[in-house]
């Protein structure tokens, strides 16, 4: 271990055991990152952990804050860290690799409920980094979608320069092109933002990412990180109060540092903290907030605290947005939008499994295929029923095809890695370059060959009758009814409520690697129509989060519930009745 008599105290490691010995009020996952400390320090410099802690360096950085002034306010007043925030600080720069003795994290995840100075820690760290870093001609950047967001950290570490003539004579601020150089290093701090053409390429030694929870994806992220590979230092920190999109890069970013966390994911270069309340807390018990509101609930702030009061009753009185927005902003907790939401998110990842078709080989199945227009997603569904203890349950087996001209725009205006789904076979990408229609004869041959290839009986097809005319022959080679599937409420609601029913009873199966399947599953919401029917459909104004391996899997289910009522249809009698009740045949 560390000689922590180096300085003259370490207070990294000494607000650690409290937090662990439960001395300190603290979440779950906020008590796993002080244990993640301590548990680092029991196996430092060993073949297995190449790092080390410093505390000195630890208290270099909490040092350097508390000579900082904060200038907002009535009148200026120096910087007094909470043990917490010495902590987050402290840890983040006081581990080192063996190798090179380079900062061992160079990635930061903290997440934490509002106004609880997040943004002031990223400033901090910036100036710290690019005045006193020891690195010269490098670039920080504050990074957010909007550049008025991403001015925001960038303006934390102006005022810390301009209250302080001693810091200013180290800097030098240009507000009217929001850079910050550091006159000794010139190093250089420069507010980003994607509207304003953040891009790949950037190398830099720092970089603030802020509020990820607002951002559509992770290219701001991967922009900033990917340009950080050369270095042997760098620092790229995210910080965001958590929201209600459970479909997004910050939830998946969320979950993948509660795993760090959990040990259930190891990246040793990644710091993560997360304030947040636990699933078992009363919301409304005072004594709870402080897990997610460290610095509003700390001694001092008490005109803060009684305002986070005034709000909470607020919200407990009205319900509804007001409920939502303070469960997030005010304690840090995941909502989901749950406004005609078709399935709940977390019923639906505890359905995933490890299992494959190969683990059906031989199985009677059902199967569903919606055929989008054009170089749209295109899908088929394989539904396999089984039982356990006595018990039916059903595998969904789900893949989706696209034209190789649509990829990159789809990649664009979806806002959806299809090039990645590609590289994982959850997608087959068709054609070459100039191709922009879907081939439904090469769909219907893959079908065939996933049928072959584990023996598969086919026990009824159920088809959207959308853009079915050319593959219906194709489709009865398969030796099976072809049940057309009419896409209203009507003729949509028993499968639609069936599914919903059997995601929360956990019936459903599904390989947990699918991603595609599982965007699809939360990007769906359900219509109504005046006989309390319904449906599922895209949620509203989202037009390019696509549900089309929803609907596939939507029409195999209805095939299935038909067969049930023994109700099978003529394919061509019913495709005529629709196509001359659309008004597209005569």
């Amino acid at each position: 271990m560390a000689d922590v008599s180096a300085v003259l105290t370490d207070r990294v490691t000494e607000y650690a055991r409290k937090v662990v010995a439960g001395k300190v009020a603290a979440g779950e996952l906020h008590k796993l990152a002080c244990k993640r400390h301590l548990n680092d320090l029991k196996r430092e410099r060993t073949k297995d952990f190449p790092y080390y802690y410093d505390p000195a360096k630890a208290e270099e950085v909490i040092s350097y804050a508390e000579t900082l002034t904060i200038a907002e306010g009535t009148e200026p007043r120096p910087v007094v860290l909470l043990d917490s925030q010495a902590f987050d600080l402290g840890c983040t720069f006081g581990w080192f690799k063996v190798s090179n003795h380079k900062r061992r994290f160079r990635r930061r995840y903290k997440s934490v409920a509002r106004q609880n100075g997040k943004t002031f820690e990223n400033g901090i760290m910036g100036t710290y980094i690019s005045g006193f870093g020891g690195y010269a001609y490098g670039k920080l950047f504050t990074a957010a979608t909007k550049k008025r967001q991403s001015r925001l950290a960038w303006e934390e570490m102006s005022k810390f320069i301009t209250v302080d003539p001693d810091l200013n004579e180290y800097f030098k601020v240009m507000d009217y092109k929001s850079t910050i150089e550091a006159l000794e290093t010139h190093c250089t701090i420069e507010a980003l933002s994607r509207e304003g053409g953040l891009e790949d390429g950037f190398r830099s030694i720092f970089a603030s990412v802020d509020e990820i929870h607002q951002h559509k994806d992770n290219k701001i992220y991967k922009a900033l990180y990917n340009g950080t590979r050369a270095l042997d230092e760098t620092l790229v920190s995210m910080i965001t109060t958590r929201g209600d999109d459970i479909n997004s890069f910050c939830k998946e970013m969320d979950d993948y540092a509660i795993k760090i966390l959990r040990s259930q994911a190891t990246a040793e270069d990644f710091f993560v903290d997360i304030y947040a309340l636990d699933p078992e807390d009363d919301i409304w018990d005072e004594k709870n907030w402080v897990k997610a509101n460290p610095f509003i609930c700390a001694p001092g702030n008490e005109e803060l605290f009684e305002i986070l009061k005034a709000d909470a009753q607020t919200a407990k009185d009205m319900g509804g947005s007001d409920l939502r927005d303070f469960l997030i902003k005010s304690l840090n907790m995941w909502v989901q939008n749950t406004d005609n939401q078709f399935i709940n998110a977390d019923k639906w990842q505890k359905c995933g499994t490890e299992r494959t078709l190969e683990d059906f080989k031989g199985s009677e199945c059902w199967v569903g295929l919606d055929l989008s227009s054009g170089g749209d997603l295109t899908t088929y569904s394989i539904e396999i029923p089984y039982t356990v203890d006595g018990k039916t349950k059903y595998y969904f087996y789900s893949h989706s095809f696209m034209p190789r001209g649509r990829l990159m725009e789809h990649i664009e205006t979806d806002l959806a890695p299809y090039d990645l789904w590609e590289q994982m076979e959850l997608i087959t990408v068709t054609g070459g370059e100039g191709d922009f229609k879907n081939d439904y004869k090469f769909i219907i041959k893959d079908l065939k060959r996933i049928m072959e290839e584990y023996n598969l009986k086919f026990l009824g097809i159920g088809i959207d009758p959308h853009n079915a005319d050319g593959i219906l022959s194709d489709l009865e080679e398969f030796g099976c009814p072809v049940v057309v599937i009419q896409q209203s409420c009507k003729g949509l609601n028993d499968a639609t409520c069936d599914i919903q029913l059997l995601v929360k009873s956990e019936d459903i199966e599904y390989n947990a690697h699918n991603e595609l399947l599982t965007w699809s599953f939360l990007n769906a919401s359900t219509v109504r129509n005046s006989f309390d029917e319904i449906k599922v459909d895209k949620k509203p104004g989202k037009r390019f989060k696509r549900i089309d391996p929803v609907d596939a899997c939507v029409d195999s289910h209805a095939v299935m519930l038909k067969n049930k009522t023994a109700v099978v249809v003529d394919v061509e009698s019913e495709l005529d009745k629709y196509l001359r009740a659309m008004g597209w045949k005569s």
